[in-house]
């Protein structure tokens, strides 16, 4: 055997390589399968994963110069139909195939991206009914977030303009498609909301899915979301959604329902006006004539036709209670004088002094009383004491 025909192992991978990257036919192709083994390298940003169907399977690979214009998130089990070359992978000396772009097998890649943000969006709570802000009743300045070329614009201002004629508008022109609608449309917001704006409205008139795309922006929706000034979402006709409707304070079917949203219509405020008019004038009549009621109810009365009468009936009442109230003073303080001579009956009574004047005497040694002989001895020297005065003495 000549030495000149072994190959190494790189060099077989080589050559089988060469002959797959020659071959016309795998050079650009379209494969059908299903995902699995789904890996996204956040990285890198490259796609690998396994495309197989009932017989078979082979590894891909998107790189990230392809993957970034993906329109949806691939993920395993979904069908997928690639575009692409095979060749070798020499390290591993396995062929793959190197995916340059891709689409749903079935629904269109734009409706899977806009079912899987929706999705997300709803879980973390952008939808929910109690973030929704209040939209005023009669605001006095109105943001307009969209093309100043399209017809939406103008439909919207003629509206404004034709049913509340009062209110401040300001335009902030954007692109509403393409790649630089979404940015455009995130920054003007945030400015607007800087401003003191009662409402701001962004939209634009109807179009394809791709055309409407920008407002599926999630950069946009959190934008909307994180806004302090209530937002009217208005895109395209009424059977068109987008990502913006669902997180909006407010959505309106088209951008001149937007409008009509966002303002009162005049003519239904002077009708209303004239009905509170109507209502004030009933109320001040009504108001006028009880008074008036009140008013004569008062002059029927003896003291409105006769005041003298009046007068003398009332100093003759003051008289009567004067005299009651006299009455009643003096009763209380002869009771109270019966009282205190009752009460002073009883002390006199049973005072000492009263006991001393029938004859007694009070007799102590020292400074205590004596009440039997048997407290005193021959020798002491006590003290009597009379009604009249005091007296010393000596026990015999």
């Amino acid at each position: 055997m000549e030495k000149s025909n072994v190959l190494s192992v790189s060099q077989l991978n080589m050559y089988v390589r060469s002959l797959l990257e020659s071959n016309e036919h795998l050079k650009n192709f379209y494969l059908c399968g299903e995902i699995s083994n789904f890996v996204n390298h956040y990285k890198s940003g490259h796609l690998y994963m396994t495309l197989k169907d009932e017989n078979g399977a082979i590894k891909a690979v998107m790189f990230k110069r392809d993957a970034i214009g993906l329109k949806f998130v691939p993920q395993n089990g979904m069908k997928v139909i690639c575009r692409g070359r095979v060749s070798l992978y020499e390290r591993d000396g396995s062929y793959q195939f190197y995916i340059i772009s891709m689409q749903p097998d079935g629904a269109g890649a734009l409706a899977i991206a806009f079912e899987q943000l929706k999705e997300k969006l709803y879980k973390e709570g952008l939808f929910d009914e109690q973030h929704k802000k209040p939209i005023p009743k009669y605001p006095k300045k109105i943001a307009l977030v969209t093309s100043d070329t399209g017809a939406a614009v103008q439909d919207i201002i003629n509206v404004l303009t034709r049913r509340y004629p009062s209110v401040y508008v300001t335009l902030f022109p954007v692109q509403v498609q393409g790649e630089l609608a979404a940015p455009q449309i995130t920054s003007a917001l945030k400015i607007a909301d800087t401003m003191d704006f009662d409402v701001i409205i962004t939209g634009r008139g109807g179009g394809s899915a791709e055309d409407l795309w920008a407002f599926n922006d999630e950069t946009l929706a959190r934008t909307i979301f994180a806004l302090n000034t209530p937002i009217i979402s208005a895109v395209g006709h009424e059977i068109d959604f987008t990502i913006c409707d669902f997180v909006a304070d407010l959505r309106a079917p088209t951008p001149s329902a937007a409008a009509e949203l966002a303002v009162p219509d005049k003519m239904d405020l002077k009708i209303r006006l004239s009905s509170i008019k109507l209502n004030l004038h009933t109320l001040i009549n009504r108001k006028f004539a009880d008074s008036k009621m009140k008013i004569d109810a008062i002059k029927s009365k003896p003291c409105m036709q006769d005041a003298s009468y009046y007068i003398d009936r009332r100093r003759q009442d003051c008289d009567n209670l004067t005299t009651l109230l006299n009455q009643m003073f003096d009763n209380y303080f002869i009771k109270k004088k019966n009282d205190y001579d009752k009460l002073n009956s009883s002390l006199k009574a049973l005072s000492p002094l009263a006991t001393l004047s029938r004859g007694f005497a009070a007799i102590s040694l020292g400074e205590r009383y004596i009440n039997s002989v048997n407290d005193l001895n021959s020798g002491d020297e006590i003290q009597l004491k009379f009604c009249d005065g005091e007296k010393s003495a000596v026990v015999k």
